[in-house]
């Protein structure tokens, strides 16, 4: 995809609230785009929006507020208060009922002091662990809703990441590629690894790859800048030249690293180049 085409994409969707509502109206409009693309862009672009307003939302005074605002609710006798605050203020259900908890658990068990995150992180992966019943439907309530964020969109995002995983592997099983993957990779010593290590390289349009890293999301700007820091150009350094595939696309301007080692593709390429160990060089 041409960065002015997703450029195009992202300014419609930034005019709709709701990932159904955007891809509803864009996807007719962009035929060649899956709607897996467009579904990973819509919520890319909606974190970025979460992560540049999550401090305007997290200050002492805004909290205090919010869980305020949410008890007068509760108190008042209202149904889906956390879920009517968060469309207001236009914030991530899932977020908004972190912060709530975080507060309700600061003033009803540790004296205002903050309450350890993993505690809360825990009881928003289950919510029975919640004492208050009112409270623990509600943020059930916000987990179940936000397709965005929230412990039940991370485990989404985890089994999609393994579906395309197990693709890849059942793609090279089925050319007779011999590799090694993440776990045997860590049992010999490497920090940080790849999905698939080919124990005999092969070639793709011309360059050597002998690592592949599989991202079940769509390669943008952002998150490809993180990908090359934090891993990518660590799995070159270990393992030499490498592919990268993203499922659902990415911006063609962002494949600029291919004489540097790291070429991105949209699937498994359909013509590769085998390396013959047999053959013996002269």
């Amino acid at each position: 995809m041409k960065l002015a085409v997703y450029n195009e994409i992202v300014d419609l969707m930034r005019k709709y609230k709701t990932r159904d509502e955007a891809l509803r109206h864009i996807a007719p409009r962009y035929p060649d785009v899956s709607v897996g693309a467009l579904g990973s862009i819509f919520a890319q672009d909606y974190q970025k929006k979460m992560r540049k307003t999550h401090h305007l939302h997290y200050s002492p005074d805004t909290t205090e507020y919010y869980y305020d605002k949410y008890k007068d609710g509760v108190d008042s006798g209202q149904k889906h208060v956390i879920m009517t605050i968060a469309r207001n203020i236009d914030l991530s259900p899932s977020l908004l009922s972190r912060m709530i908890l975080e507060r309700h658990l600061s003033r009803t068990k540790y004296g205002g002091d903050n309450p350890p995150r993993s505690q809360v992180t825990q009881m928003m992966k289950d919510t029975t662990l919640i004492e208050n019943p009112v409270l623990a439907n509600e943020i059930y309530e916000c987990v179940l809703s936000d397709d965005q964020y929230g412990p039940l969109v991370d485990k989404i995002k985890h089994s999609i990441g393994h579906e395309y995983e197990f693709k890849l592997n059942r793609t090279l099983d089925s050319l007779k590629l011999s590799y090694i993957g993440e776990d045997q990779m860590r049992a010999k010593g490497y920090d940080k690894t790849p999905d698939v290590k080919l124990e005999v390289p092969i070639a793709v349009d011309g360059h050597m790859v002998n690592w592949i890293e599989s991202k079940a999301s769509f390669g943008d700007e952002y998150s490809h800048r993180s990908y090359l820091k934090d891993q990518f150009w660590s799995y070159w350094n270990r393992f030499g030249p490498g592919m990268v595939i993203y499922w659902f696309g990415f911006i063609d301007e962002l494949d600029s690293n291919t004489e540097k080692g790291i070429i991105l593709r949209d699937s498994f390429p359909e013509s590769i180049v085998r390396l013959n160990p047999v053959v013996k060089l002269k």
